[in-house]
Parts: structure tokens; C-alpha cells; sequence
């Protein structure tokens, strides 16, 4: 071409979605004058900010059993691992619809499990599940993990499509004294079950080491360098196993709440051995007693309050370690509210607004993945806990899997503080996708979306003729065809933010008669149309033909 863009931004205006309106009256209480608001959406087309895993939506099964109980509410029912109904077809069909969804395993009781070994089968004492006793740790006396379960499982990961990291028992053959842990891991049952599962061609993606036991843990804790060598004996038993596989499974560690110190050090008495991902929990929305819990999810403060810091932390405690080029960082279990969640709260679209928020500023901040506590138990369920049957977030975790690709890109939404932007380069086709979640009760929002680029910025594959059109037909091709974009509206069914069903662009999204996960369709809206979040609302809009250099 011989021609350069010396140092000025090409502003690309593009005018951008509207589901229909009637929708939006419904969730507006009789009487309230809806108000709309203008704003501009500003994405930099530039560079990429963070960078996510292709499967970055990962949902977590625990071992709590039936009578693990908070408040007064027992939430579990049949959803244990030891105990979970694997015939079930909406379950089946729910992870196959990610096709992989990620699946980490573990929670508290990983720390109380012995795994049952084939020498042990045929010995007393049976293999017996998780038996309630507030005196004993956690409140539940040991469990065990019978080897006929364990292939039950494989056969349903397998099945499904699953990719299954494991987490390991590492208070195994240790005492604890005040709090502390004293001694160190022994590695012996976790060892048989893994040569086991080798043997059997289980195909397991990961293996982490214990739970919740770093700086701030939940009723005690390992010190780090005690930790760090609890690992140096992890990597031998796995290298043992795994030294004639070709592919060598992920090592995991410490799942834990952040505390910059513990990571920090622990990071660095890891040093001289080998760690794919740090992995860390969070529950920035307190406990499932909490009285405001619904004010707080719709308070966009909330959102950054603690949050930011721990990703940004993480972050910064990795990239000054001597992993900094060789570890990333997961989420390894979040469900905003800890102890179970609260029951017609987090089972309900409104915490899509909390889940969506957190997988777009974790992306944000270089999380390669983000699994939620839990794919099924507790209130804080993707599927039902009794029926099954998908809540809103399942399907909020679904759009995401399939429209946000892997590269996320710098957002910023002016003209309201309660619309929160996020935009990635788009998943399974050029162009990008934003997501925009509107916590204003009141306000729709009308928005432009500006890009900025260095140079220009299409879809469209340059002429041969060196950019110049000559032919004049192929002109007025161009001028013919309609940009559009494809919008997907959620919200709460009969305009009620705490509804176990939600809308798709005004239908409900429900499994048919056979239970199969309904397909989810866009509306194809006019590119000239400005793009408007109704008042409660999530909006996923996806841009086919905005090309960005960050997303070449």
C-alpha cells in the first residue's frame, strides 16, 4: 500500500441492540416512569489485557452429604459425590452441552476422605461414607471413597465429556494442634488411587493438593514452607505414575483463600519444584445469613470492594515469583456466598448479576479458569439440587462458554456507574462480544459502542487491486449488505429478579420432555440501532463484524 497511520486513533463509531420493549415494561413496578439513560461503550481494539483458558467455565461437585446443614436449612439432599445420581439425564445432558465442561472435585470434606484401595477391599474396616459428629473436624467423622464409586464416576465423566481436575486428601496421616498442622502429608492412599485410576485409563486433567488450609484457613491451616514441601513430595508421586504417559496431568495447589504473605511465600519454597496452577477461592459476598444479600448483589461497589485486590494481588504475587512464567492462576471454587449460599438467592437470576460480573473482572485480571461451587448442591447450584432442572446461572455459564473467547479486551462504560462492560475478542467466530449487566432498577440504557484502533479496522479481505474498488457492481455489493448483530436478553421471568427461571430474549429457557438444554438463540438486530439494557437486565451482544487488531 506504501502508506503508514502516523500516531492518530481512528475512531470507529459504531452505532449499536434492542430487545423488545415489552419485555422491559414488565419488570418495572405500576406506576414507575421508566428512565432512559445514554451512554458510550469504549472498548480499545488494541491490545489484549488478559488471557483465559478456551474452557475458562468450570463448575465444581463436592462430598458434602445430606445432613450437612447451615442456619437451620439443609440444602445437599443427594448431591455428594459419593452419592450423586449419575443416570440422571439432565445432568448428562447439562455437561454435555459445554462439551468439555471442566469439573473440579473437592471442598472441605477432601481433607477427611480415605480412598479405598484394592488390597483394602476385601479387609475390614468397610468403606464406609461421611457420619455427622459435631465433636470430630468439619463436623463429620472420616469418609471413604469406595473404588466401585470412583469408576462410576470416570464412566460418567467420560460420557459427558468432562474434564475432571481431582483434589487430593492432604491431611493424610497428620495430627493438629491448636489449629496448626503437624507433620507431614503422607502420601500413600492418594498414591494408590492415582497409579489405580492410571491403570484403568482414567483420563484425569489435574491433581490439587488439599483445601482451604493456606494463611486465613477456615478452622486450620498449614504453614507454607510445610505446604511447599508437602508438594515436593506430590510432584514425586505424580512423575512415579505418570513417568511413561506422554501426557503428564496439571499439579495444582493450595486452594486456598488469598493472603498475599502465605502465597507469597509459599510461591517462593515452591521454587525448585514444578507447579502448573496456583489455585485460590472466593466468596466476596459473605455468609448465606447475611440479611442485606440482595442489596449487595445489586450494589456495583460490591463487585470491586475486596475483589479487585485479591485478583490483582494474586497476580502480582505470581508474576514476582520465580513461577512467573510457568504457573497461572484458577479460581478453584466460588459461589459468592459461602456456607451453601442462601436459598432464593442464589438459585435465582439474580445472582447472575453477582457470577457474570466476577467471570468478567477474574478474565480481567489473567484467570485462566473459574470454576463455580457448585455444578449441583447447596443453594448455590447451577442445576437444581432435587429436580435437576437448570437455574439461571447454568444457562448465564453456558452463553459465556459459548460467545466470550479467550482474549479479553480493555472496557470502560461511561454515562451510568450501574452498568458493568466487559468485552472479549468473540469465541467461535470474528469480531467481538460484549457483556453488559444493567443493576439500575429504573434506568434503560441506551449505549454507543466507540472503538478505538491505530489504523483502520474491518472484516473484509483486502481487493487484490490493491485496495482500490474498480469494480463498480462489487461497490454497490457492499453498500447492499445489512451489518447486524445477534443479542442475547436475560432476565428474571415475570419481571422478578429472584425467580428460579429465566428469559432469553423475553422466552423461557427450560429443558424439553427430553430433557435436553433448550437452544439458545439470538435476536439479529440492525448494526445502526443503539444498544439498550433494559433496567435489570443482562445483555450479551455479539459484534461479528468489528475486527480488531487485538483480536487478529
Amino acid at each position: 500500500m506504501g502508506f503508514k497511520v502516523l500516531e492518530f486513533v481512528l475512531w470507529v463509531l459504531i452505532i449499536s441492540s434492542t430487545f423488545t420493549n415489552n419485555l422491559v415494561m414488565s419488570s418495572n413496578q405500576v406506576g414507575i416512569q421508566e428512565i432512559i439513560t445514554k451512554g458510550n461503550i469504549l472498548v480499545d481494539g488494541n491490545k489484549v489485557i488478559g488471557k483465559t483458558d478456551t474452557n475458562f467455565v468450570c463448575a465444581t461437585l463436592d462430598w458434602w452429604p445430606h445432613d450437612k446443614c447451615d442456619y437451620g436449612s439443609c440444602s445437599w439432599n443427594q448431591s455428594s459425590l459419593l452419592n450423586l445420581d449419575l443416570n440422571n439425564k439432565i445432568l448428562m445432558n447439562a455437561v454435555k452441552a459445554f462439551s468439555p465442561l471442566k469439573l473440579r472435585l473437592g471442598g472441605t470434606l477432601q481433607d477427611r476422605i480415605i480412598y479405598e484401595t484394592e488390597d483394602s477391599a476385601s479387609q475390614p474396616p468397610p468403606c464406609i461414607p461421611f457420619s455427622k459428629n459435631s465433636s470430630s473436624l468439619f463436623g463429620f467423622n472420616k469418609g471413604c471413597l469406595p473404588l466401585r464409586r470412583w469408576d462410576q464416576l470416570n464412566t460418567f465423566f467420560n460420557k459427558s465429556g468432562a474434564m475432571v481436575v481431582f483434589g487430593l486428601n492432604v491431611l493424610n496421616g497428620r495430627s493438629i494442634k491448636n489449629g496448626s498442622v503437624v507433620g507431614s502429608w503422607d502420601p500413600t492412599n492418594a498414591k494408590s488411587l492415582i497409579e489405580y485410576s492410571l491403570r484403568k485409563g482414567y483420563n484425569i486433567l489435574g491433581w490439587e493438593l488439599g483445601n482451604e488450609l493456606t494463611g486465613t484457613g477456615s478452622a486450620i491451616r498449614i504453614e507454607p514452607d510445610q505446604y511447599a514441601s508437602d508438594i515436593i513430595s506430590f510432584n514425586n508421586v505424580i512423575w512415579e505414575a505418570y513417568k511413561n504417559e506422554k501426557v503428564k496431568p496439571l499439579i495444582l495447589a493450595p486452594g486456598g483463600f488469598f493472603n498475599p504473605v502465605w502465597f507469597k511465600e509459599f510461591l517462593h519454597k515452591t521454587t525448585s519444584t514444578h507447579l502448573d496452577v496456583v489455585t485460590h477461592h472466593i466468596y466476596n459476598l459473605g455468609p448465606g445469613s447475611d440479611k442485606n444479600l440482595v442489596d449487595k448483589i445489586l450494589n456495583p461497589s460490591v463487585f470491586e470492594h475486596g475483589v479487585v485486590d485479591t485478583f490483582k494481588g494474586l497476580r502480582k504475587v505470581i508474576n514476582n515469583s520465580d513461577h512467573h512464567n510457568s504457573v497461572q492462576a484458577w479460581v478453584g471454587e466460588a459461589g459468592g456466598v459461602y456456607n451453601s449460599g442462601r436459598n432464593q438467592v442464589t438459585n435465582t437470576f439474580l445472582d447472575s448479576f453477582w457470577y457474570l460480573d466476577q467471570l468478567g473482572l477474574a478474565s480481567t485480571y489473567d484467570t485462566k479458569t473459574y470454576c463455580r461451587q457448585s455444578l449441583v448442591g447447596g443453594n448455590y447450584g447451577m442445576l437444581n439440587t432435587t429436580t435437576f432442572k437448570p437455574n439461571p446461572d447454568y444457562y448465564s455459564a453456558l452463553l459465556w462458554h459459548r460467545l466470550m473467547g479467550k482474549k479479553v479486551l480493555w472496557t470502560n462504560f461511561s454515562g451510568s456507574k450501574k452498568i458493568r462492560a466487559y468485552a472479549h475478542c468473540s469465541k467461535q467466530s470474528r469480531g467481538i462480544t460484549l457483556l453488559l449487566i444493567n443493576l439500575d432498577k429504573r434506568s434503560k440504557v441506551e449505549a454507543k459502542l466507540k472503538a478505538v484502533v491505530n489504523g483502520t479496522s474491518s472484516c473484509r479481505r483486502k481487493h487484490r487491486s490493491g485496495g482500490h474498488h474498480h469494480h463498480h457492481h462489487g461497490d454497490h455489493i457492499h453498500r447492499k449488505r445489512i451489518r447486524v448483530r445477534e443479542e442475547y436478553g436475560l432476565t428474571g421471568k415475570d419481571g422478578n429478579l429472584q425467580n428460579q427461571s429465566v428469559l432469553l430474549n423475553g422466552k423461557e429457557l427450560n429443558v424439553d420432555d427430553e430433557d435436553n438444554i433448550p437452544p439458545m438463540e439470538p435476536v439479529i438486530v440492525n448494526a445502526k440501532e443503539p444498544i439498550t439494557i433494559a433496567p435489570l437486565s443482562i445483555l450479551f451482544v455479539h459484534i461479528p463484524y468489528l475486527c480488531l487488531p487485538a483480536c487478529s
